[in-house]
């Protein structure tokens, strides 16, 4: 990661897809524009959030005339955009489906594929047996699209968070349940898991964001801001100071901190915007937090354990 990070903050104020084309632009000028990022002929992987397509109309998930809008972006560099992401209940497609996607993917013949995983190296060592996307692994060049959103478990969930979908599904309830209520650990497995994936760049989507109990139980929140940077990490931080959230109640940041990923806010520039500007005073938080296993009791996680090696087949070991 850039030492330096630079971290490109605008106001956007509606999904038009003109005015969003013009605001992606404006967005991606300090960077040298989407030429910088995609070549010709470089597969590009865009992860958008697809959480659920079970409240659509609530922006639980990143808005698809954003994806629309930079996979067309991608096309126009020579690259070929395709759309991924493991959703922990039901298919990418139908998750895309709820969320209104079919229509934007529809247009530009884009590709939508579940992620399926195999076992990499990750740069820290205490998760060095990460199971992760093969997909994602493998693509030239990866796009992260994050929705700004409050998380019952993790307080915020932006761009490092939303690599998480990188890890297959059933991977993803084994985690939650080997973290156990170790938030710092937990966080820096969602640490170690972007640095293993290493999105060349970050779209965060915060025009109409998700406060109160989410990922998924709160309600739209009118934000009206893009973010982007090459820097996941810094961008988390800079977007948690927009919402006047400490970053230590965070543990992805926390982590990426404690990690020496990314420093203070005064180590970053900001060639657009500064994060004083768009900052807002009541962003609602969950009403309370949850714990990272949801709380299940010992013999619960025996069965899921159980479970786990009888039907997943992953050996336990790598992950104890």
């Amino acid at each position: 990661m850039n030492s330096n990070p630079s971290i490109s903050l605008i106001r956007a104020d509606s999904y038009e897809l003109e005015s969003l084309q013009n605001h992606v632009t404006k967005l991606l000028e300090p960077m040298g524009g989407m030429a910088t990022i995609v070549k010709k002929g470089d597969r590009v992987l865009l992860k958008p959030n697809l959480l659920t397509g079970a409240r659509p109309g609530k922006e639980c998930t990143t808005r698809p005339e954003l994806v629309y809008i930079v996979a067309k972006m991608v096309m126009e560099a020579g690259g070929k955009p395709f759309l991924g992401d493991s959703p922990a209940f039901g298919t990418a497609k139908g998750v895309a489906t709820a969320s209104g996607y079919l229509p934007w993917i529809e247009k530009l013949n884009l590709p939508i594929i579940d992620f399926h995983g195999q076992r990499y190296q990750t740069l820290g060592q205490e998760f060095n047996h990460l199971l992760l996307s093969t997909e994602a692994m493998e693509a030239d060049v990866v796009i992260n699209l994050p929705k700004i959103k409050s998380h019952m478990q993790l307080t915020l969930t932006m761009g490092v968070k939303n690599l998480f979908g990188c890890v297959p599904g059933k991977m993803k309830a084994w985690w939650h349940m080997e973290a156990g209520k170790d938030s710092a650990r937990f966080g820096q497995m969602l640490v170690e898991t972007a640095r293993a994936i290493n999105p060349a760049l970050t779209i965060v989507d915060g025009i109409i964001a998700h406060e109160g109990n989410g990922p998924s139980g709160g309600e739209p929140r009118q934000l009206g801001i893009l973010g982007a940077a090459s820097n996941v990490f810094a961008l988390d931080l800079a977007i948690a100071h927009i919402l006047k959230v400490d970053p230590s109640a965070i543990p992805t940041i926390a982590a990426s901190q404690r990690l020496g990923l990314v420093g203070d806010l005064d180590s970053i520039s900001f060639p657009l915007l500064q994060p004083n500007e768009l900052q807002i005073n009541d962003w609602r938080l969950p009403d309370t937090l949850m714990p990272i296993d949801f709380g299940m009791p010992r013999v619960l996680k025996s069965t899921f354990k159980h479970f786990y090696i009888r039907f997943i087949k992953e050996p336990m070991s790598a992950y104890l």
